[in-house]
């Protein structure tokens, strides 16, 4: 994913990494960083996740490791029946790390009263997760996603995850009668047998997930700290292999067989009608349906809530790859202080921008701060959201049009399984 080495690959894998300039009773801002990889990949110290730039600007810099995959996310009826719930190891894994910052964080010079958590794509899908869980209440105090990934599959009901966690354990490794033979399967077996896939995401167990995520926000139950959420211009690119689709006539019969009555409107807002616009297409629904969908519904959630909220938008093109535009991943190195390589100087007055706004949100709540551009709070009504690209300037209404259909799809589609159920 990074062209980097992997690191050992081992269940012993729950680090935490420490950046800081402070001593021991400072209090400096702590900012938690969660890295991404699609719950399945991916480490907290890989090479582009750096905490240096961010430390020398006065706060403590965290990145942490969780539980992948199967190892992470399996539901099973044996773990089930020992726990009480399954599934979301690797969730609560974040939870045991920002424990061990509340308890530890001091002797590093920072404030365990004052702590940020952040991510992106499956580290943004934690933090949007963080903040729908009970169980991490009055763990953080602040949180950025970025790009969060979240889908009408990566959410899971128990009782739909149990049988999917039973049937996968079966046809890999045969029958398994307790939790102790369960438990005797090798890791690496485990790991070879995910590489053939595995279905991972959250659960909706009663416990860490109460219900989706979503209808948590839509209730204003989330955990009510300021928020900052935001996406991509072109978070489909490097995804679209995923719409495996060669014509544009295969991606409509395809867009109608998904979505049935509600094709027409798919269809009327990703248009495809040649290979470029195919390609246009795909991009950007895997931008809308993946990203801002839930982003979107994340902010709107906020208002229900006293705490406020601020919406971005990452526009700036990637200099050495401009075919994959602002493509997803590409805002880390902006937002940690390291640029995507072939960076020309706009690039370091972004990067230096987007770094003061996070650090100033660690450390106020507000991302506002003198010398930037006003970024507006997100409201419903003004629908306002700060472009971060070759300018830095306020928009409006980032793609609602769009993520309104999805909704009203959305909506129409679970109302029709519950009507099902």
């Amino acid at each position: 994913m990074t062209g980097e080495d992997l690191p050992e690959l081992t269940e012993d894998c729950l680090y935490l990494n420490v950046w800081t300039t402070a001593a021991e009773g400072d209090g400096l801002p702590v900012m938690v960083w969660i890295h991404g990889g699609g719950l399945t990949l991916g480490w907290g110290h890989q090479r582009g996740y750096d905490g240096t730039h961010l430390a020398n600007q006065g706060v403590v810099f965290v990145s942490i490791n969780y539980r992948l995959g199967a190892l992470g996310f399996l539901a099973h009826p044996l773990l089930n029946a020992e726990a009480g719930t399954s599934g979301n190891y690797g969730l609560l894994d974040q939870v045991a790390a920002l424990k061990w910052v509340r308890r530890n964080i001091a002797a590093f010079g920072g404030d365990p009263g004052n702590v940020t958590i952040f991510g992106e794509s499956a580290g943004g899908t934690s933090v949007h997760a963080l903040l729908a869980s009970p169980l991490a209440k009055g763990l953080f105090h602040r949180a950025i996603a970025q790009s969060p990934w979240v889908t009408a599959t990566n959410y899971a009901k128990l009782d739909e995850a149990l049988p999917q966690g039973a049937q996968w354990v079966e046809s890999n490794f045969g029958e398994v009668k307790d939790v102790a033979a369960l438990r005797a399967i090798a890791a690496s077996d485990i790991l070879a047998a995910q590489a053939s896939g595995y279905s991972v995401g959250v659960t909706i167990d009663g416990t860490f997930m109460p219900r989706h995520a979503n209808e948590v926000f839509a209730r204003g139950e989330q955990n009510d700290v300021p928020v900052i959420a935001g996406t991509n211009t072109d978070e489909g690119t490097i995804f679209l292999g995923a719409m495996p689709y060669p014509t544009a006539e295969a991606f409509q019969t395809w867009i109608k067989e998904d979505f049935g009555e509600h094709a027409d409107a798919i269809l009327e807002l990703y248009p495809a009608k040649d290979a470029r616009s195919l390609n246009a297409a795909k991009n950007q629904l895997i931008t809308d349906a993946w990203f801002v969908q839930g982003t979107r519904n994340l902010l709107a959630g906020m208002a229900k809530v006293p705490s406020k909220a601020w919406q971005y938008h990452f526009s700036r093109r990637a200099p050495n790859a401009p075919m994959l535009g602002a493509f997803h991943g590409m805002e880390i190195g902006y937002a940690l202080g390291s640029p995507q390589a072939g960076a020309q100087p706009e690039d370091a007055t972004l990067s230096n921008a987007m770094t003061r706004y996070w650090v100033q949100f660690a450390k106020t709540g507000d991302p506002n701060a003198e010398g930037l551009v006003e970024w507006p709070a997100y409201d419903p009504e003004s629908d306002q959201h700060l472009e971060l690209g070759d300018e830095i300037r306020v928009g409006t209404n980032y793609r609602k049009d769009a993520v309104d259909t999805l909704n009203a799809v959305w909506d129409a589609r679970m109302s029709g399984a519950s009507a099902e159920e």
